[in-house]
C-alpha cells in the first residue's frame, strides 16, 4: 500500500477495504486514488482471498471527490489541469475495473454520505448493504462536470435509462429505502446493525463455491453485450467446466448426504 488514506485487512479469506479519509468524509483525493488502485489490485491477485468488503471509516462511505483538492487545482494552466484530472480518474478506473473483473464476489457496506464517485463505488460491487441513514447523489452535475467510476455504465443497467437520467441530470440527494427500490442496493439495515450484517454475509460468501461465483460474475457482467445463443453457449460452457471442480463433486455429495457442503473453491 502506497499510504494509509486507503486501508487493507486480509483475513479469513475476507479482504477487506476501508476508504480511510474519515475527516474529509472519505472524499477523493491523489492519495486515496493511488491506494484505492492499489488495494484492488492486490486483492485481485490474491488467491488466498474469497470475498471482499469495501466500506468506509467513520460516519460516511465516501462523499465524493475532494473539492477543496479540486480548488487548488484551479491555478494550473487548463491543459495541466486536465492532465491532472485524467491522471487521477485513471487510477480510479484501474481499481473498477479491477472490482468488476476480480474472480471473487465484492460487497459494499455504506452509511452516511454515498456520493459523486462514492455512487460509481458502490456501482461497481457485486453486492450492496445500506444502512437505513444512508443518503445517495451522484453530485457531477453540481460542479459542472459529467460522471465517471463508470456511473454512466452502471446506472443506466441498474435502474434504467430514465432512472439513471434523472439520477445524473438532477443530482437530487435520495435515502436509503429509494436506493432499495431502485436496485442500487441488496439491503437496507438499522445503521447499528450494518458492521453485524456485513461480517454475516461476507462470511457467507467466502464460505461458498468461489469458483462457481467467479463463473457466474463474467457471466452477468458479459450478458448485456451477448445475444441470447452467446449466452446459452457461454453458461454451457462455464457449466460444463463447473462440474469439473472439487466443489461440484462436493456439492453433489452434500446433496445426497443431506448435509452442509464444505466448498473450497477448487
Amino acid at each position: 500500500m502506497s499510504n494509509d488514506a486507503v486501508l487493507l485487512d486480509i483475513a479469513d479469506g475476507i479482504a477487506t477495504i476501508t476508504l480511510n479519509r474519515p475527516q474529509a468524509l472519505n472524499a477523493l483525493d491523489h492519495a486515496m486514488a493511488h491506494a484505492l488502485r492499489d488495494a484492488a489490485e492486490r486483492v485481485e491477485g490474491d488467491g488466498s482471498v474469497r470475498a471482499v468488503v469495501m466500506r468506509g471509516a467513520g460516519p460516511h462511505f465516501m462523499a465524493g471527490g475532494d473539492i477543496k483538492a479540486f480548488a487548488a487545482m484551479l491555478a494550473a494552466h487548463s491543459d495541466q489541469r486536465r492532465a491532472d484530472f485524467e491522471r487521477i480518474i485513471g487510477l480510479v478506473h484501474d481499481a473498477v475495473t479491477r472490482l468488476r473483473r476480480m474472480d471473487k464476489p465484492v460487497l459494499a457496506s455504506v452509511h452516511g454520505a454515498v456520493a459523486g464517485f462514492g455512487l460509481s463505488l458502490l456501482n461497481a460491487c457485486d453486492l450492496a448493504l445500506a444502512a437505513d441513514n444512508a443518503y445517495f447523489t451522484l453530485a457531477y452535475c453540481h460542479i459542472g462536470t459529467s460522471p465517471d467510476g463508470g456511473a454512466t455504465w452502471g446506472l443506466p443497467r441498474l435502474v434504467g435509462l430514465k432512472q439513471a437520467m434523472e439520477i445524473a441530470l438532477l443530482g437530487d440527494r435520495f435515502d436509503a429505502a429509494r436506493a432499495l427500490a431502485l436496485g442500487l442496493v441488496n439491503r437496507v439495515v438499522p445503521a447499528a446493525e450494518l458492521e453485524t450484517a456485513t461480517q454475516a454475509l461476507a462470511r457467507r460468501l467466502a464460505a461458498g463455491p468461489t469458483a462457481a461465483y467467479a463463473k457466474t460474475k463474467r457471466l452477468l457482467g458479459e450478458s448485456m453485450n451477448r445475444t441470447l445463443a452467446e449466452q446459452l453457449l457461454a453458461e454451457q460452457d462455464s457449466f460444463a467446466v463447473s462440474t469439473t471442480t472439487e466443489d461440484f463433486a462436493e456439492g453433489v455429495r452434500a446433496f445426497i448426504e443431506k448435509r452442509k457442503p464444505e466448498f473450497h473453491g477448487r
